[in-house]
């Protein structure tokens, strides 16, 4: 199980964030994994203008994942391949999302995808004192839906439609019209609370002590092989 790094995305980071979430969603490399579009639909999930908004978004962050053992590093935070990454946006003060949720297809299957979505909610907590997360996915990948059930989300029963428009913004086909939204949530809070005295998220450091557009490293461990 490899051990991360995580650190609030700048504008900097926006040349390395987007290939990941790309080859994550879309085209032949994301059929590597399990979580591709490839599909549902043709084109790509984000130009880096629209990454580079949610980068600076005031009431959001960007979190990356790097790896200190990738022997490409050197050792550095500034140079190690951005693995994975997620964005989390505070929506209300008491509600926040989550979105654009990618791991590199080559390290999917190893623990990864649970480490970027406990030091998600961490930050959330810490950093807005958000009481619960959403976010949403679409209706037919029922197995995504499984395991963020496995992780404690529950499906509301409400359905958000898809963003077409955005899609012919970016070039981008659907390849099926039987596409929308499910809106999944949790509670943070009651989640917090239930790993008091006991197992934590496992993030060691809290995240919320990273400030928007900080660059401190914070370490994550999760022993559990799983995606």
């Amino acid at each position: 199980m490899a051990t991360l790094h995580f650190r609030v995305a700048t504008a900097d980071d926006v040349a390395l964030i987007h290939p990941l979430v790309e080859s994550a969603y879309r085209g032949e490399e994301s059929k590597l994994g399990w979580t591709t579009e490839a599909h549902l639909i043709s084109g790509v999930r984000i130009d880096t203008a629209g990454l580079l908004a949610k980068v600076t978004d005031p009431d959001g962050a960007v979190l990356i994942a790097t790896c200190p053992d990738d022997s490409t590093s050197q050792n550095i935070p500034e140079t190690r391949p951005v693995i994975a990454c997620c964005e989390v946006v505070r929506r209300t003060p008491q509600v926040a999302y989550f979105g654009m949720f990618a791991v590199s297809p080559r390290r999917q299957g190893s623990g990864i995808g649970r480490q970027v979505l406990a030091s998600a909610e961490d930050y959330c907590l810490q950093t807005w004192g958000t009481e619960k997360l959403e976010m949403t996915v679409i209706s037919s990948r029922q197995e995504l839906i499984g395991w963020y059930q496995r992780r404690g989300y529950e499906v509301t029963g409400e359905t958000r439609p898809f963003p077409f428009e955005e899609l012919a913004k970016l070039n981008s086909v659907p390849l099926t019209d039987d596409l929308r939204f499910e809106v999944l949530e949790k509670d943070l809070t009651a989640a917090s609370a239930g790993e008091t005295g006991g197992k934590g998220s496992g993030i060691s450091t809290p995240i919320g002590e990273v400030g928007k557009g900080g660059a401190a490293a914070l370490v994550a461990a999760d022993s559990t092989p799983r995606v």
